[in-house]
């Protein structure tokens, strides 16, 4: 199980994590992304690699 997270300060708005996710686990909100699926994160890590802010963590439970 994962733990992710998109620090709203940190977040340009990007969209790289809402593009590349592949089970969608982010939308944009008000010009930033957010976590809308967290329990179907499976770690893969593209969003924190392409995250250019550093905005999205992800923590292994």
């Amino acid at each position: 199980m994962y733990m992710i997270s998109v620090d709203a300060e940190k977040c340009e708005g990007c969209e790289e994590c809402v593009t590349n996710c592949p089970v969608s686990v982010f939308e944009m909100q008000n010009g930033k992304a957010v976590v809308v699926q967290a329990d179907l994160c499976e770690g893969c890590e593209t969003c924190t690699s392409l995250c250019p802010s550093g905005a999205v963590t992800l923590t292994e439970m």
